[in-house]
């Protein structure tokens, strides 16, 4: 089902937000919150610092702050899909309203893409009603404020390319999370990780 939204009123004393670092296998995460629900999610980058200018650069004003429960529970789903254990966070509440009709769509299909399977932009673009609009897709998901929460790295291009990823690390992290998941190509049976081609083509 898709993540539950919010009209969130801000917490006092953190109406820009806050957000923790935490770790996982992949290596030090984030959220972000405000009030009740996450706002933000980021990716393993070089060290705490960068993550911490990342994050200022996002989401400015956010303060690091210990996190309320529902956000624990959330980075303990984190790590522990990381880990190996799948997770389905389409329940967790998520804020998205700085995104537009057309990105909250999209991230509404990306949220429907199973755990171990994948799709194409155009798959994507289909879903949401606009079947020539694949790259536009692409600009959202490049625009996704809560990476892992919605699944962007589920998405790749056509003709078994790999498509862009704006998390730190790139293709390789995006990479390094669908060897995680065992994903499959799209509409195959076939482990994206049986294509080696796949792997090294540029996008």
């Amino acid at each position: 089902m898709p993540a539950a939204t919010t009209n969130n009123r801000e917490a006092p004393g953190h109406e820009a937000g806050a957000f923790f670092l935490f770790d996982t296998a992949l290596g030090r995460c984030a959220l972000v919150w405000r009030g009740h629900a996450i706002i933000g999610a980021g990716l393993p980058d070089r060290d705490d610092a960068a993550m911490r200018r990342s994050l200022a650069r996002r989401f400015p004003g956010a303060v690091e702050a210990d996190p309320p429960p529902f956000v624990q529970a959330a980075a303990e789903r984190v790590a522990s899909h990381f880990a190996g254990a799948a997770q389905d966070f389409s329940d967790l509440p998520l804020d998205l309203a700085s995104a537009s009709a057309f990105e909250r769509a999209v991230y509404a299909a990306a949220l429907a893409i199973p755990c171990g399977e994948t799709r194409t932009y155009g798959d994507l673009a289909r879903t949401v009603g606009q079947p020539q609009a694949a790259q536009a897709v692409g600009v959202a998901l490049g625009r996704n404020p809560v990476p892992i929460l919605v699944p962007c790295h589920r998405i790749l291009a056509g003709a078994g390319r790999t498509g862009g990823f704006s998390a730190p690390g790139g293709v390789a992290t995006k990479f390094r999370i669908l060897e995680i998941e065992r994903a499959k190509l799209p509409g195959e049976g076939a482990s994206l990780f049986e294509e080696l081609p796949l792997a090294v083509k540029p996008s």
